[in-house]
């Protein structure tokens, strides 16, 4: 019950958010561009959250491994950065997807 509760309470502000876009005349070309802000925000802070939860996951595993072995620090911190790089990319991607969506509006 308690997850329910909370998970109610973290989308909440999401659905407060979109009520104005939902409030439009009853046309169809309006309630397709309150969907296309919709998945436009929604796209957007799922894709930074998950980008952030992967470029964390990463530091960790890379501070994790220097610090059982210093010597391999040059080793590790190369292809760390390219993954966070990476990583960052997929979140430029969606930034970019979300302009494109909000062209549309």
């Amino acid at each position: 019950m308690k997850k329910y509760l909370v998970m109610m309470m973290a989308f909440l502000p999401v659905l407060m958010a979109s009520a104005p876009a939902f409030a439009q005349d009853g046309s169809e070309a309006s309630i397709n561009r309150g969907l296309i802000g919709l998945a436009a925000g929604l796209g957007m802070g799922i894709g930074t959250f998950g980008g952030a939860m992967g470029q964390g996951r990463t530091a960790a595993a890379a501070m994790e491994g220097i610090a059982r072995n210093p010597q391999a620090a040059a080793k590790v911190q190369t292809p760390m950065i390219i993954a966070l790089a990476l990583t960052e990319s997929l979140v430029l991607f969606t930034l970019v997807i979300t302009f494109f969506l909000q062209n549309k509006v």
